[in-house]
């Protein structure tokens, strides 16, 4: 398998689904959960997305905006629950029926043992698209040592939550990454922590049997948002809420990812994808309505 240029752009925008895992026209109350104030990151615009309310054992457990082009998802939204870090292992990877089938289960499923309907490959990934990979892994946008409850956790093994990332940067200052932002919400986040953990990517893709099949990250990115956290936490802590981000380039020599506010990371996206002006992963940037929270946003 081998990792081609194309010429296009990933464009990291923004379309409500126009058809019935489960994949929504209008987010139902139960996966409005997962976003802070139940509300979409605005500002992004029509492309062939489609978003998935994802439900594993009869229960949502978070969202994903998925690329059914570029066969990767844009980002996965989640609420974080307090975790020691360890990682579900014996889980089977699974897919998203009904981005194949309208009238498929809502329910993620297991691979079956061969693929007896094409049209998997038509709108999601496939174990397949992984197998050869040397250079790539496949990197979780919603880490299962960002959950605690066993079920939250195998539901993080869907193909729809994952995209190629370089070995060496999924497993360094990636995972770094995720254990500092695991441990600060562990131990300064009262209340519910909203992350929203997406991609860029700018013409690199994985091909199968001489069919583009993967888009390639050229940055991964990540924010949350917590207000209700601890006012007596060391500045270096607390001057990172309510909320914060953070950006990291996917590659071998990707060898740090860089915090900051909220903002940059939109001032940044917007620079490098074709998002409009109006950018924002938080409602409001994650200020509640006559909160001076804001007061602690650095400049």
């Amino acid at each position: 398998m081998t990792v081609y240029s194309i010429d296009q752009t990933f464009i990291c925008l923004l379309i409500l689904a126009t058809t019935g895992a489960e994949v929504q026209e209008s987010l139902s109350p139960e996966c409005k959960q997962f976003l802070y104030m139940g509300t979409l990151p605005r500002g992004l615009e029509q492309h062939s997305f489609k978003m998935i309310c994802q439900f594993y054992e009869g229960k949502a457990r978070f969202i994903t905006l998925y690329d059914t082009f570029n066969h990767i998802p844009v980002y996965s939204a989640y609420t974080f629950k307090r975790s020691d870090g360890s990682k579900k292992v014996d889980v089977p990877w699974m897919y998203e029926p009904q981005l194949s089938t309208v009238s498929g289960s809502r329910e993620m499923q297991q691979f079956p043992s061969e693929y007896v309907h094409k049209n998997f490959e038509d709108a999601q990934a496939v174990l397949d698209d992984y197998s050869d990979t040397v250079m790539f892994e496949r990197g979780q946008l919603n880490p299962d040592e960002h959950q605690a409850n066993p079920s939250d956790k195998a539901a993080t093994y869907t193909l729809t939550n994952v995209v190629p990332q370089v070995r060496e940067f999924n497993i360094g200052p990636w995972k770094d990454h995720e254990n500092t932002i695991r441990r600060r919400l562990n131990n300064y986040c009262r209340g519910t922590a909203f992350v929203v953990t997406g991609v860029t990517t700018s013409g690199h893709t994985i091909r199968r049997q001489n069919i583009n099949r993967l888009a390639v990250p050229t940055y991964l990115w990540s924010a949350y948002c917590c207000v209700d956290f601890d006012h007596n936490a060391p500045y270096s802590e607390r001057s990172k809420f309510p909320v914060f981000a953070a950006h990291g380039l996917n590659d071998r020599d990707g060898d740090r990812v860089q915090e900051m506010t909220v903002k940059q990371l939109e001032d940044f996206l917007k620079r490098v994808t074709y998002v409009g002006n109006s950018f924002q992963i938080f409602y409001d940037n994650c200020v509640p309505p006559g909160s001076d929270n804001s007061a602690l946003h650095l400049p």
